[in-house]
């Protein structure tokens, strides 16, 4: 799940995340990829929070009125994007979670194989959890992969990830607060006001197969409790979070990625 070293930057930004359009939080995750792969930087753990988003993928802008629904949603306060990683769309909220592990490419590793670190990084965080977390997909949930996390068939998580530079960036959004199923409402939403064309595939988003932490627990939870958790799994393997800074390079880096992340959305999302 987690391996050597004992030490990792830990770039906490669940409060300044809120501020931050968040196309940052993934050209971040690209500066923590090169900073990993090809400039000695220890591993780094990434946590970041969002005011509503709907975060698209590759695949949904190829919707026949994609700049129809963006400007519907923005004119009821989101925002929507398109992310460089996974293919459809999730929503995002300061009630779900954001992480990534940023891990050097060790040669021969799979995808899969990456995907399962998160998975086992999952159940440990909610090693309590009121029945087994399991991987596999949710027929019916928005953004429906091999790798979606679920209690009793009950979506709660996804996991995509990035390979750049020979860093591996590894990421999963986890409904922690709120209605799991209102959020998939929205999404099914949005697909309704995309009017996908005859020759796509349809998708079908059943709001019922979505939950959050609290729903499946049965009582609330929060964002902070989860942020413990994860630093309860760092300390029982023994390594060393140390909250870190951008460092001068990766500053520099910072823009450039940001502006190409920009340059991709105005290219896929403006008329």
């Amino acid at each position: 799940m987690i391996e050597h070293p004992t030490y990792w930057r830990w770039m906490r930004r669940e409060t300044e995340g809120k501020k931050e359009n968040p196309l940052q939080s993934f050209a971040y995750d690209d500066v923590f990829c090169q900073s990993v792969g090809i400039w000695d930087s220890p591993p780094i753990l990434h946590t970041w929070v969002h005011e509503p988003t709907i975060v698209l993928g590759t695949q949904d802008s190829r919707l026949h009125t994609i700049q129809r629904a963006k400007a519907r949603f923005e004119a009821k306060g989101y925002t929507v994007i398109v992310r460089n990683s996974g293919g459809l769309a999730v929503y995002l909220d300061p009630g779900v979670l954001n992480v990534s592990l940023i891990i050097k490419d060790a040669k021969g590793e799979t995808i899969d194989a990456t995907y399962d670190k998160m998975w086992k990084f999952v159940e440990v965080m909610y090693d309590d959890a009121p029945g087994k977390i399991e991987a596999k997909e949710i027929v019916g949930s928005y953004c429906p992969g091999n790798y979606d996390l679920s209690i009793n068939d009950k979506k709660f998580a996804g996991i995509s990830q990035r390979r750049l530079r020979s860093g591996i960036a590894v990421q999963v959004y986890i409904a922690v607060t709120g209605s799991g199923s209102l959020r998939a409402e929205e999404i099914k939403h949005f697909y309704d006001e995309a009017e996908q064309d005859t020759d796509q595939k349809v998708m079908t988003i059943r709001p019922e197969t979505m939950a959050s932490i609290s729903d499946l627990y049965g009582v609330p939870m929060t964002v902070n409790d989860s942020i413990s958790r994860i630093e309860r799994v760092f300390e029982q393997r023994g390594i060393t979070l140390e909250n870190g800074r951008l460092t001068e390079s990766e500053r520099h880096l910072f823009n450039d990625r940001l502006e190409l992340v920009k340059k991709r959305n105005r290219k896929i999302l403006e008329p």
